[in-house]
């Protein structure tokens, strides 16, 4: 079973990220539940995320506004990697790594590594402030030597190498700030989770973000990606 984790992208609880696991169905609610959601709009147990086969999947629990899987209102639903998650106000996201029973110690910069404060396991996200996880940076694995490169645009030929997990592409502000007024302000996020579980998320820009040329709010990136914002491209290269 691949390593996954959910995390709250925006709502009460954003910044939060809550480990899943295969022997353990995870309850979402209101007052009840693994994980608490103090949003007027979720049921009291809204949902639960269980392991079915091997894959993860999402199951409404008779919620009053419903559960919403990638722009979708959902009874039971398979989720995969990058799945978009709305419940009421929440907006939550599955991250998963790479298929691997158990990873060999020197490969284990290929799991998800976050700051050691990021991840709460599920006991603990029920209740207590979350101050301490909102607005962190995510550190990057060990190797990772990932960088992003001008390939169109008023920033081409260009590049930028991560130095974080956590890189915002802005209009003229961010880890990668661009010459384009096209682009908003805090444009997109790229988040690194761990050597093959990086990912490209729109920051609820004007003109939106484009994954190999497709509108996306949140995707997967691979070696030679481009991402898209406003009239520039840039290539997501990884020696």
């Amino acid at each position: 079973m691949a390593k996954a984790f959910l995390r709250v992208v925006s709502g009460v609880r954003q910044g939060l990220s809550v480990p899943l696991r295969e022997e353990q169905p995870l309850l979402v609610g209101r007052n009840r539940g693994d994980l608490i959601l103090d949003d007027p709009l979720i049921s009291g147990t809204h949902c639960r995320v269980v392991c079915r086969a091997g894959k993860f999947v999402v199951q409404d629990l008779g919620s009053t506004n419903g559960t919403h899987v990638d722009g979708r209102r959902v009874q039971d639903a398979p989720l995969r990697p990058g799945s978009e998650i709305v419940l009421g106000n929440t907006r939550l996201l599955l991250f998963a790594g790479e298929e691997n029973e158990e990873p060999a110690r020197e490969d284990a910069a290929r799991v998800a590594w976050l700051l050691d404060e990021d991840v709460l396991p599920a006991s603990e996200a029920a209740g207590g402030p979350t101050d301490d996880v909102i607005g962190r940076s995510l550190r990057l694995p060990p190797r990772f030597e990932g960088r992003l490169e001008g390939s169109a645009g008023p920033d081409t030929g260009r590049t930028w190498r991560f130095l974080r997990g956590t890189v915002s592409i802005g209009r003229k502000q961010g880890e990668v700030p661009l010459n384009d007024a096209e682009a908003s302000r805090r444009h997109a996020v790229v988040e690194v989770f761990g050597i093959d579980m990086v990912f490209l998320r729109d920051a609820a820009s004007t003109n939106g973000t484009y994954h190999n040329g497709r509108r996306v709010q949140v995707a997967r990136l691979v070696d030679g990606d481009t991402i898209g914002c406003g009239k520039s491209v840039l290539r997501y290269v990884v020696p």
